[in-house]
């Protein structure tokens, strides 16, 4: 008798979270621009965690009692009272190696929250520049999935949709996807995979006018770039950490 395949669903906000039972299974925090992607970012130049909070005061709480870098941003720019943004840029080597980032964004890390609180049983984060790390994974894992876009303040974006489709364009065999909303997904993706940054800009997506009106085109491109930070970030213990395999 063949055994049945894990469910995967997509959330495509977390306004539509509460939908979904994430007992069991695994959450994909997915905040392309540029959460996800600068948490796989600084993980990858050897970070030695990324502590992610909700909010800045609770960053700069953080940041006064343990040794680390408060970072973040509210509505794409450097949030008032922390030390650095939420740019992957920020983070080289030389700068994040050894050291712990405290990081609260304007969706990715509040979403992130919401699915622990909803009893979420595992939670990892995703984005382009770590997506073979997300796929593998996944499949791996033989584990129910939900795609949770962090979209932009409750309203669906196209970047984090097109993520979701990405991911289930590679695990779709291995998965029983009755879902519209991954469907959905995985047509946007084929429609935008040859040129994502050029989809993006030819739609003039919300995300990308926002980020461009503050010259962030190179932030873009890399966030959209796949396996440039290939590692799998995962949450234990109020922290992310690289998943050893």
């Amino acid at each position: 008798m063949t055994q049945a395949k894990p469910s995967l669903y997509t959330s495509l906000s977390p306004a539509l979270l509460h939908l979904y039972d994430l007992n069991n299974t695994v959450v994909v925090i997915i905040d392309v621009l540029r959460a996800t992607s600068t948490i796989a970012t600084a993980l990858f130049n050897g970070a030695r965690s990324v502590i992610p909070v909700d909010s800045v005061a609770r960053c700069i709480e953080l940041g006064r009692n343990i040794d680390s870098i408060t970072a973040g941003e509210r509505d794409g720019q450097i949030a008032e009272g922390l030390q650095y943004g939420n740019s992957p840029f920020e983070y080289p080597e030389s700068f994040i190696k050894g050291k712990t980032l405290v990081l609260t964004t304007t969706n990715g890390t509040k979403l992130l929250h919401m699915a622990l609180e909803r009893g979420a049983g595992e939670v990892i984060t995703g984005s382009f520049p770590n997506l073979s790390s997300v796929c593998n994974y996944l499949v791996k894992s033989n584990k129910n999935v939900i795609l949770g876009c962090a979209a932009w303040k409750d309203k669906v974006n196209l970047e984090d949709t097109i993520f979701a489709g990405a991911v289930i364009e590679r695990v779709q065999e291995h998965f029983s996807i009755n879902c519209d909303s991954s469907k959905l997904a995985a047509t946007l993706y084929n429609a935008a995979k040859d040129d994502l940054y050029g989809f993006m800009q030819a739609k003039n997506a919300s995300h990308y006018q926002r980020l461009a009106g503050f010259g962030l085109e190179k932030d873009i491109r890399y966030c959209l770039t796949p396996d440039g930070a290939d590692v799998l970030p995962f949450y234990k213990d109020g922290k992310l950490t690289i998943h050893s395999w």
